[in-house]
């Protein structure tokens, strides 16, 4: 992923925060040789740690064929991408050219982290990983926690494996026309809000929140 200077995050605190409220990704591990690599659609939580790039856990069904992958090779990137939007290119065009000659584009903000994966098997760090998955994406409580031996969940945890990420380094972008004149930000601005689709209110606000830092 290419990171020009003007589309980097400020600082960690800008991708970690947003990677809090974005919790579904793609889990990228290198094939076995002869085969491409696997993509696994995953919702994950992120915990950021002192002194490290945080980790990351999830689980996976035990059948999946991700494991014999992970099993050859550990080293993984979570991707996550969203706040994505079309820009066309009226909205993009410099103030000294015509509105028809201006490049279209892509706005998105995309957190990719690069980890050493760990399968976990042990019945008891299995049911720690689901409890803490279960708390982050449902504060509201409602269900029973799982524990080895105990029903309704306890019987299940044999079905799957679970994952802790350690994360060992991370690449951020937030693409939002930040190198861009004030003139030409005030146009894409207008644009979003008069457009109203599906995303360009987080595009929108992106955009101002990064022209305000």
């Amino acid at each position: 992923m290419l990171i020009h200077p003007w589309d980097a995050p400020r600082t960690d605190t800008e991708w970690q925060q947003w990677l809090a409220t974005h919790d579904f990704g793609q889990l990228a591990v290198n094939g076995l040789p002869g085969e491409p690599p696997h993509v696994q659609p995953l919702h994950f939580t992120y915990e950021a740690t002192h002194g490290t790039h945080g980790r990351v856990l999830g689980h996976l069904a035990r059948p999946n064929p991700v494991w014999h992958a992970l099993e050859a090779d550990p080293t993984v990137l979570l991707s996550v991408v969203d706040d994505y939007v079309y820009v066309p290119g009226p909205w993009q065009a410099a103030p000294d050219i015509p509105a028809e000659h201006g490049v279209p584009t892509s706005f998105y903000a995309a957190v990719q982290l690069r980890c050493t994966a760990r399968i976990v098997d042990d019945p008891e760090e299995k049911a720690d990983i689901l409890n803490r998955q279960v708390g982050h994406f449902q504060p509201e409580g409602g269900s029973a926690r799982a524990a080895v031996g105990e029903a309704p969940y306890g019987r299940m945890l044999s079905g799957i494996r679970a994952l802790s990420l350690e994360v060992t380094d991370v690449r951020a972008k937030f693409k939002y026309a930040s190198h861009k004149p004030d003139e030409v930000q005030d146009r894409i601005a207008a644009g979003l809000a008069e457009r109203q689709g599906p995303r360009d209110a987080a595009a929108r606000a992106h955009q101002a929140r990064r022209r305000e830092t």
